[in-house]
């Protein structure tokens, strides 16, 4: 059966890949940022995943606001990148794990999900990003499932909702029939709002506590309706939910016993509060 070996989570504004492009991560301005990731990538290294299921969101290539599922999983041999301009110029293709896609869209269907099956996908920055952090060097040595959340038309899926998707996904990684090793990654967040009266918006203190819960409590933020975390997080903020995702899939590994690899937070980037974390299982 396949390994879970642990998560991954990350922000991913587009100016992050900019940066990269243009090689500021050195400068005051982004070096903060840039400094959480060498930690995670020697885990990375020293762990060497497979495959990475991506919990992350759709911002326009897919999906638009007269057609958004609240998931939706990716079952392609590919996903090529088309990234909105603010990025990176240009990123290889994403390999596809297309067994590991089946297992998960028919383990999830079978337990009353319904999930929009997509065998050809385009990606953005929320998929690409994270890998070109996690291997700055580029050709991307693993295979990738995209599991998109709805987090930009309402009705949007409660906490208690994505969390339960997230056990699910976990599961089925686990009773997978390989040998291959398996990290779960979270794009997006943390607490941002890009418009309207409250543009600007962070919170801190909220950030902190529910980064630290991924690792103490991860059901703490199920206790929120969707407003609610819309209130303490800003519109763009409740991206946090594929974090929250990418926790409840690490209760399927073996031993399902987290520990903390490292973590970095940073306010701001583009008005957005950034967040890193790896965690390994036991």
């Amino acid at each position: 059966m396949a390994k879970i070996i642990g998560g991954l989570g990350t922000s991913h504004i587009p100016a992050i890949g900019n940066a990269i492009h243009k090689g500021l991560q050195e400068q005051p301005y982004w070096k903060p940022f840039f400094d959480g990731f060498p930690p995670i990538r020697q885990w990375i290294a020293l762990e060497k995943p497979d495959v990475m299921v991506i919990f992350y969101n759709d911002h326009g290539l897919n999906f638009f606001l007269d057609k958004m599922p609240t998931f939706a999983i990716g079952a392609a041999p590919q996903y090529v990148n088309s990234d909105e301009g603010w990025g990176i110029p240009s990123l290889e293709p994403l390999k596809g794990e297309i067994d590991l896609s089946w297992e998960i869209i028919n383990s999830l269907i079978d337990k009353e999900f319904d999930v929009v099956t997509c065998q050809e996908m385009l990606v953005d920055h929320a998929c690409s990003l994270p890998l070109k952090l996690f291997y700055p060097e580029g050709n991307y040595p693993v295979t990738v499932v995209p599991v998109c959340i709805n987090t930009v038309q309402f009705p949007l899926p409660k906490a208690s909702r994505v969390y339960a998707l997230g056990k699910a996904v976990g599961a089925a990684v686990a009773a997978w029939n390989s040998d291959k090793k398996v990290a779960f990654v979270a794009s997006g967040g943390l607490s941002h709002q890009l418009d309207g009266e409250r543009a600007g918006f962070i919170n801190k203190e909220f950030d902190l506590k529910f980064m630290e819960s991924l690792i103490s409590n991860p059901e703490w933020a199920t206790q929120f309706s969707i407003h609610e975390l819309v209130e303490k997080t800003g519109t763009q903020g409740v991206e946090l939910l594929a974090w929250l995702a990418m926790r409840a899939a690490l209760t399927a590994a073996q031993g399902s016993g987290v520990r903390k690899v490292h973590s970095n937070y940073h306010i701001p980037i583009s008005n957005t509060a950034t967040g890193v974390l790896a965690l390994e299982t036991f």
